[in-house]
């Protein structure tokens, strides 16, 4: 099978990549350009020639650092920005009651599901304009019912337009204007008609009994589907039929060649907790259980081929991104096999209060624009002044590290607690605008923030 390359990969250059992530994560630069270069890795193996581009494997990294400071960020932007499936799974998961070696397979499983939804999504943009058309016509069938045989002389070209097709347009015009939105018409919608199966095949260790019930549907086919009346309002029938429409015009067979290639050629893994399974030498008891869960992932780590309701899926060239805190373990705690597996690391730094500045400042998604746009929609309008900013960065770096370190997920808390009020209350403030000042946040947070007790309760 040949890899799949995206329109637009050349453009990805690492300074390209680095660039888009700082309009979303701020500092570690480290990180940044060890994820840009091994994406742009991918597309230089591609450009590889005979038979050495498979022999070319994907340099994983381990990112290193505490908690909020943007590893599952960089790792979730990065599949966004090369439109590649991504899927994030806690290492330390597979060490659970219940768990055993075989469920790691699961990862590649839900890899491809993600890819299927992923070039789903896709090609139904490029079809839905002619879905909303067709769904649009039996809405109309639905609204003014045609008899067989006034339908079959419409279909002729060039026949003259009857009474009922004058009618019809008139009912169109009206759909579109949405002068019909208040009607209700009867729709029948497929459904599932065997839910039981999908209970039996969800769940981790059911690998074999969801790809057996994924073949049993697919032998079946219509007859695992039923159609049931539903009584909806004409946008939301529309709306349905739209879907049904997107689901015929798009081509399955083609839509899982496209989602299997482009989980084994772009998918990326973000392997988060790795260090809650790598064992320390003078310890044992559970480490045997870490040891063994780190020899099940590394075969799907090497590259195996996995089996899925979609067929074999090859995970050689799956990028892995694995992360960790490292507290109390080390990356040369994992066992050899696997450490040679993940070649780069990255340490990341610690936020302090410069960067939660540029946080709370800088990103295109930044909390402060985050909030003030969800108070905008009651007409409370909020301006942020730079001190304010300052103070609020200077009580979230204090009281992480007063309490516990959660990195910038820190500003949350801190933002919620002091715009708990006017969040409650901006439906009955009305229109105007609300300065945040230095002695704002002071007023609301500064007594809380210099109480451990409250701080470790309430921030």
């Amino acid at each position: 099978m040949t890899s799949a390359r995206l329109p637009g990969d050349d453009a990805l250059t690492p300074a390209a990549i680095v660039t888009e992530l700082d309009r979303y994560i701020v500092g570690q630069k480290d990180a940044k350009r060890a994820v840009a270069v091994a994406l742009r890795n991918r597309w230089r193996r591609q450009q590889v020639g005979g038979e050495l581009k498979d022999e070319i494997s994907p340099k994983n990294i381990i990112l290193i650092g505490p908690t909020g400071v943007g590893k599952t960020e960089i790792a979730r932007r990065l599949a966004r920005l090369a439109r590649a499936p991504f899927l994030k799974v806690e290492a330390s998961k597979f060490t659970e009651v219940g768990y055993v070696g075989r469920d790691v397979d699961s990862i590649i499983r839900d890899l491809v599901e993600v890819a299927v939804k992923l070039v789903r999504d896709e090609e139904a943009i490029k079809v839905r304009p002619r879905a909303r058309d067709n769904a649009e016509e039996r809405v109309l069938d639905l609204l003014l019912p045609r008899p067989p045989q006034a339908r079959s002389f419409a279909d002729r070209p060039g026949e003259p337009s009857t009474a009922d097709d004058a009618t019809r347009d008139k009912l169109r015009a009206m759909l579109r204007d949405g002068r019909l939105d208040d009607r209700e018409v009867e729709v029948d919608i497929a459904e599932d008609g065997a839910p039981f199966m999908n209970v039996l095949s969800g769940g981790a260790g059911q690998g074999g009994l969801d790809e057996m019930m994924g073949n049993l549907k697919d032998m079946f086919g219509g007859l695992g589907r039923r159609t049931r009346r539903h009584r909806l309002k004409v946008p939301a029938a529309w709306n349905a039929l739209t879907e049904e429409e997107v689901d015929k015009l798009v081509d399955k067979d083609r839509l899982t060649r496209e989602a299997v290639q482009r989980a084994e050629h772009h998918g990326i893994v973000f392997l988060d907790e790795i260090d809650k399974i790598a064992g320390s030498h003078e310890r044992v008891g559970a480490d045997v259980s870490r040891q063994g869960v780190q020899r099940d992932l590394l075969p799907i780590v090497e590259g195996t081929t996995v089996t899925t309701k979609y067929g074999p899926v090859k995970s050689d060239h799956i990028l892995f991104i694995a992360a960790g805190a490292f507290h109390t373990a080390k990356p040369s705690d994992l066992i050899p096999e696997l450490q040679g597996r993940f070649p780069i690391r990255v340490e990341l730094e610690p936020l302090t209060a410069a960067d939660f500045v540029r946080i709370l400042t800088e990103p295109r998604n930044a909390l402060t624009v985050q909030y003030a746009a969800l108070l905008a929609t009651e007409g409370v309008t909020i301006q942020w002044t730079p001190e304010a900013v300052e103070e609020l960065a200077r009580i979230a770096a204090d009281v992480n590290a007063r309490t516990a370190n959660i990195g910038a997920r820190r500003l949350h808390t801190v933002l919620e607690r002091l715009l708990d009020d006017l969040l409650y209350n901006a439906p009955d403030i009305g229109i105007q605008t609300i300065p945040i000042t230095k002695s704002y946040v002071v007023e609301r947070l500064g007594a809380i923030a210099a109480d451990d007790d409250l701080a470790r309760y309430v921030l």
